[in-house]
């Protein structure tokens, strides 16, 4: 029996009814998956690629860094509208790990600290008795000639000595503001420990910072290294941390746009030293206080942005005769104290 025309065409309209509603759940299955951790930015859900290649490209490259943002912040740097970022932030922070630790869990957390030392014991036990640490940010400031890019050197050579010599076992990344890096440095070092020249400097990264921008990037590539060429990369050596600021931005009209500046760069070496547990080592001018007529009148540049983001604080003074003075002026849990050192071919060692 032939159907009607009438027939036909009711048919046709109820197939396309069940197709609509067949694509309608599987868009339903699309949209509310089942709920997973979602460990990196590509994964975020709902999120298109065109937003997320905005914001790896602004600098956004993990779900902590998102989930720190405010939404002013993602407006800015990525072009992207309010409520998108306001979405952004709210899916990263849903999925992070947000949560509090007991004492217990960190004091089992600091047992992956590792140290590295400075070659002189002295000044080792004003630091704690193994060196700097790593997680942690590390400020040595004083006048030119007091041995801060002598201990860069050293720590650039140290750290890829075994844990049980007084090292990290990993290389070292050199940010250099002031033209300091000496390679030639370097090999007497590494001849002092009876080291390979050749294979210590393969193991340091050398990058000449032309400003603050570029010393601003640099700092921020060096994820890179670590994800994408897994380098075992176990500090950061920036010497010197303000001298580009302090150049470039003159006057108090520019300060609050400096401090702004320099306490992100600094986020984000901290953000490096927990994230990958490498120590960072920063290089610090000094300026004199007019307005001080006893004591010492010399303070590090920065204000108070350096002194809150450096976990261990040392001033570097010379002393006499060839000696220079190491003083331990902030910590979060060692006393103030001093030690003498002197500068040798080798490297740091006791006076």
């Amino acid at each position: 029996m032939t159907k009607t025309k009438m027939e036909e065409k009711e048919e046709i309209i109820l197939d396309e009814l069940e197709d609509e509603d067949a694509s309608e759940n599987e868009e339903v299955q699309v949209t509310k998956p089942e709920k997973t951790q979602v460990n990196h930015v590509d994964d975020l859900p709902g999120v298109g690629a065109a937003t997320i290649d905005k914001l790896k490209k602004s600098g956004y490259l993990d779900l902590m860094s998102i989930a720190l943002a405010t939404p002013g912040e993602l407006v800015g740097a990525c072009e992207i509208g309010e409520t998108t970022a306001n979405k952004v932030i709210s899916l990263a922070r849903s999925n992070m790990q947000m949560s509090f630790l007991s004492g217990a869990e960190l004091l089992e957390k600091r047992k992956q600290v590792l140290n590295i030392s400075t070659g002189s014991t002295e000044v080792d036990k004003l630091l704690g008795g193994k060196g700097i640490e790593t997680a942690t940010i590390t400020e040595f400031f004083g006048k030119y000639g007091s041995g801060k890019s002598q201990f860069a050197h050293v720590f650039a050579v140290r750290a890829q000595l075994p844990l049980e010599k007084g090292g990290a076992g990993g290389m070292a990344v050199f940010i250099d503001t002031e033209n300091t890096f000496r390679p030639e440095r370097i090999i007497q070092i590494a001849e002092g420990l009876k080291l390979n020249p050749e294979e210590v400097l393969k193991n340091i990264k050398v990058a000449r910072a032309f400003n603050s921008e570029h010393q601003v990037l640099l700092a921020e590539k060096v994820e890179d290294l670590i994800k994408k060429q897994n380098l075992p990369i176990k500090i950061i050596i920036v010497d010197s941390l303000t001298a580009h600021f302090r150049a470039e931005f003159i006057g108090r009209g520019t300060l609050a746009d400096r401090q702004q500046k320099l306490n992100k760069h600094m986020h984000t070496l901290m953000k490096l030293a927990d994230t990958y547990n490498l120590a960072i080592y920063v290089t610090n001018q000094v300026m004199v206080k007019p307005d001080m007529f006893f004591g010492d009148p010399t303070e590090a540049v920065g204000g108070n942005i350096v002194a809150h983001n450096s976990t261990f604080r040392v001033y570097l003074r010379r002393g006499k005769k060839d000696t220079r003075v190491a003083k331990l002026v902030d910590s979060p849990n060692l006393p103030e104290g001093e030690a003498i050192y002197t500068v040798v071919d080798k490297g740091i060692k006791d006076a």
